[in-house]
């Protein structure tokens, strides 16, 4: 695994780990709800910009 892939995952288990520690503290449905879809496409953007990628195009 590539330094910028490790970095990568560990950003995102930060901002995870920050926002499970906010709704733990502050328990509103509509927080969570804006929460997971932040998380959704925070995690989306980091698997399709870390995916391996063909080197058929090179």
């Amino acid at each position: 695994m590539t330094r910028k892939r490790i970095f990568a995952l560990l950003a995102f288990l930060c901002l995870a780990a920050f926002f499970g520690i906010m709704l733990y503290r502050v328990p509103r449905l509509d927080l969570a709800g804006a929460i997971l879809i932040g998380i959704a496409l925070v995690g989306y953007d980091l698997w399709s910009q870390l995916k391996p990628r063909s080197r058929a195009g090179r």
